[in-house]
């Protein structure tokens, strides 16, 4: 990394055109990101107006203030990126809020239906936690002002995250909601640490690796033309295994397994390039998945729920297909165009809030509304992927594509698992879902891609003044 190199504005003969080219070009980022955030909030505005048209038939205007109110809190993260990251990337402050704005006109929708307000109401608890998230997600981006800093503390923030996945298992703190023990109760809040987990265990992986990476890389023996390592060096794939089949037995959640264990496995490919990690690291989990399917009724009961979905006995049974079925009849029922915001019958559907705010979304928006909204998150990764690639030190690029893998891998889990096309786990859709932890996690997420952004850019560094 070259030192910056320091010009004053008013050194007319220092400033090259190259330099006054750097000048301008991070006032083009934020303009950029100042329009498609108007763009985001016509969206978002809409969509409630649309909400309460549907299924009210006439604009009450509810929750607009509340709205207004967020959509200014996110021109105060305009700027603040303005002060604090200039060079960060225009896209993903945008998409983040288109997202979470669909999200909650999902929500509100189930709430005119059971018609809850005020405090009882999801849509507007989900307000609160956006406003806290965002604000949450401005301070990760002026505390943390060089995302080396995380490197220093790799260890520190591996053991929080190991002591965040352990906490829903410690008595009197953890409890069980829907078969899974993965959420702590503080007095009136409830909280799931797993979601701020992952993020620690991507700093910690990253970090890792980035220490370890040749010992991983080099060493081994070849077979089959793949270099297999050393029976030494398969100590960091086995913890990570371990650990995941952990959460899977004690926790009862095979997606949060999956996206721990992936999470890993894909930043040990990315760091060493060795197919081979990949090709063990498949076998050893889904060596561990059906054996804790063979030996736990919880995990066969996802398995069977899957496989024999339409099934009466299934179907009727406590804990069966019942959700599964009715959300693929209501994405049936969405067809291509959709039935028009308000004009479904997303209610029907367990959860619709959270776990199957897809189905929700797909049902009244359609097939081309929710390839609309996958189209975001694809976007949004492969923004975060481009980040990662154009690093120049590999810890910066590793915890780049490792944050964006989360949420890729996030989302392919929970709409494989509303589609029928994988077992169906508990993980929330990020930014959509109700959880006002799913929501400060994705939003620490854009933040330090934010930052990512705007820290790994090499060469000189203007300052403009005297």
């Amino acid at each position: 990394m070259t030192e910056p190199t320091l010009v004053a504005v008013n050194d007319r003969p220092a400033l090259t055109k190259e330099l006054r080219l750097r000048l301008r070009t991070p006032a083009k980022q934020r303009n950029r990101e100042l329009i498609l955030l108007l763009f985001a909030f016509a969206i978002n505005l809409s969509a409630l107006t649309l909400v309460e048209l549907g299924a009210l038939g006439e604009a009450t205007g509810e929750l607009f203030g509340y709205s207004v109110a967020l959509c200014a809190l996110v021109l105060v993260a305009h700027v603040c990126l303005r002060l604090t990251a200039p060079e960060a990337d225009p896209l993903i402050l945008p998409i983040a809020t288109a997202l979470n704005g669909l999200g909650i006109a999902a929500i509100y929708r189930i709430d005119i239906y059971n018609g809850a307000v005020g405090w009882d109401a999801a849509s507007v608890r989900q307000i609160a936690w956006t406003a806290i998230a965002i604000t949450i997600a401005m301070a990760v981006l002026v505390v943390i002002r060089n995302h080396r800093v995380l490197l220093r503390f790799r260890y520190v923030v591996g053991f929080t995250g190991l002591a965040l996945l352990l906490l829903p298992l410690i008595p009197g703190i953890g409890y069980a909601q829907f078969g899974a023990q993965l959420w702590i109760r503080v007095g009136p809040l409830s909280f799931q640490p797993g979601e701020l987990a992952k993020i620690a265990l991507a700093v910690f992986f990253a970090g890792y690796l980035v220490e370890h990476r040749d010992s991983l890389t080099i060493v081994g023996r070849k077979v089959l033309g793949m270099r297999f390592p050393r029976a030494r060096d398969l100590g960091p794939i086995l913890v990570a295994w371990a650990a995941a089949m952990a959460v899977l037995i004690f926790q009862r959640d095979l997606g949060t397994a999956l996206l721990y264990f992936g999470l890993f496995l894909v930043m040990l490919y990315v760091a060493t390039g060795r197919v081979s990690w990949v090709i063990m690291g498949l076998a050893l989990f889904a060596g561990g998945a059906v054996l804790a399917a063979q030996l736990f009724s919880h995990v066969a009961g996802r398995f069977t729920a899957w496989l024999d979905a339409f099934n009466q006995e299934i179907y009727d049974a406590i804990g069966g297909s019942y959700q599964l079925v009715q959300g693929l009849f209501g994405l049936a029922q969405g067809g291509l165009v959709g039935t028009g915001w308000g004009q479904g019958r997303p209610y029907l559907v367990p959860l619709a809030q959270s776990d199957y705010v897809v189905a929700s979304l797909g049902e009244e928006l359609g097939l081309a509304g929710l390839f609309a909204i996958l189209a975001l998150y694809l976007l949004f990764v492969a923004r975060g992927m481009r980040i990662g690639f154009e690093g120049t030190d590999d810890f910066g690029r590793l915890l780049a594509v490792g944050l964006s893998f989360v949420v890729v891998l996030q989302v392919f889990i929970v709409v494989g698992g509303v589609t029928r096309l994988i077992p169906l786990t508990g993980l929330t859709t990020p930014f959509l879902a109700a959880g006002g932890s799913s929501l400060v996690a994705n939003w620490i997420i854009a933040a330090l891609l934010l930052r990512l952004s705007d820290t790994i850019r090499t060469g000189p560094h203007v300052v403009v003044g005297p």
